[in-house]
């Protein structure tokens, strides 16, 4: 029996199961009557012929020189390269490739490290994203790394690979920042038993990251808490009209007490202030109303201030005329003037007074 075997082929003649050669591109020959038997494979595609170990295959010394062998162990992928360039991985296994049109190389990564450090991400890029992963921690924040729930190291920013093996590989980002904390609407009791809506805000950064993950379950709501409870604690001490008075001392004495505590939760504390206190709506009318009758006695008390000032004003001024009579004069003439201007005319007898009168006091 003739066959041909074609340029991107290649051939295994076999005779009763034994192997014997490699058949190269062109015709042969093979024996049905006498026990022999052919495969024929596509050198484009990794070597796997029909019922043939690759090991005795390799035993044939031309078939070995034609050929790239990759054999990854268990923990380790291989990268695989044709002309340099990535085409795929490799699993754990023996694998064989022709070498006949392309050159195939393969490089050996251990993949029991988790962390990937020996590879460019330009590379990672054309990996199947299935066998990785990408950590990114943003600028201003840490990363605790934790391999197997157990925490490794912390990360600056930047991102990171690893390999997605056995390990199960978190990552916790932490942010070392100020950050603002906004107490809203706490209703208070005071030692009256006023009931408050009070807005408060504190500035805190956090200088432990590891301590605060690892020791502390839920840092913010313990932080939030603390702050509550210092709030509570100085505004029950005093009754509504005194707590008004020195409402400005509330930030200074919480941003204390939670300066005392800074250390066992691991931040510190850099700033609070007060930002509203909202009275209940009765409160708030009586307030109103008080407020506005203080108003009322004060613009009464003005009314009778100037009123006073203006009735010594005069009296002073009829104790001056008494004594001096031309002074009683000129103060008649000058209301007698003011009149003058005031009323348009009046005649008398067919005679205008105002003219005259105008006449006389311009001669004076």
């Amino acid at each position: 029996m003739r066959i041909i075997i074609n340029e991107d082929e290649r051939g295994f003649l076999f005779k009763n199961g034994i192997y014997r050669r490699m058949l190269k591109p062109g015709k042969h020959q093979v024996r049905k009557y006498s026990g022999e038997t052919y495969a024929r494979i596509s050198t484009a595609a990794p070597i796997d012929v029909p019922n043939a170990d690759i090991e005795v295959l390799l035993r044939d010394k031309e078939f070995a020189d034609s050929v790239a062998i990759a054999d990854v162990p268990d923990g380790f992928i291989a990268i695989h390269m044709e002309d340099k360039r990535i085409a795929g991985t490799l699993q754990p296994g023996k694998y064989c490739f022709w070498n006949c049109f392309r050159k195939h190389s393969f490089k050996l990564i251990d993949i029991s490290v988790a962390e990937i450090t020996d590879m460019p991400p330009e590379h990672l890029m054309a990996l199947p994203s299935r066998l990785y992963s990408r950590i990114e921690v943003p600028e201003g924040e840490t990363g605790l790394l934790f391999i197997d729930g157990k925490f490794e190291r912390q990360l600056s920013s930047g991102c990171y690979y690893f390999w997605n093996n056995i390990q199960n590989i978190a990552c916790k980002n932490v942010d070392l920042r100020a950050q603002l904390l906004d107490i809203t609407g706490q209703e208070i009791l005071t030692a009256d038993k006023v009931s408050l809506r009070i807005n408060f805000v504190c500035t805190y950064r956090i200088i432990d990251a590891v301590k605060i993950v690892s020791e502390i379950k839920d840092y913010k709501s313990q932080i939030y808490t603390t702050t509550q409870l210092a709030l509570r604690e100085y505004v029950g001490r005093f009754r509504l009209d005194e707590l008004l008075e020195q409402k400005d001392a509330i930030a200074s004495f919480v941003l204390r007490q939670l300066q005392l505590k800074q250390d066992s939760l691991f931040v510190e504390f850099s700033d609070a202030g007060l930002k509203d206190v909202i009275l209940p709506g009765e409160i708030r009318d009586i307030m109103n109303t008080v407020l506005v009758a203080e108003k009322n006695a004060q613009a009464n008390i003005i009314a009778r201030r100037e009123e006073i000032a203006s009735t010594r004003s005069l009296l002073n001024t009829a104790k001056l005329m008494e004594e001096n009579a031309t002074l009683y004069k000129l103060k008649e003439l000058e209301y007698l003037e003011k009149i003058c201007e005031k009323v348009g005319s009046i005649s008398v007898g067919g005679g205008n007074i105002l003219n005259e009168l105008r006449r006389i006091l311009s001669t004076r």
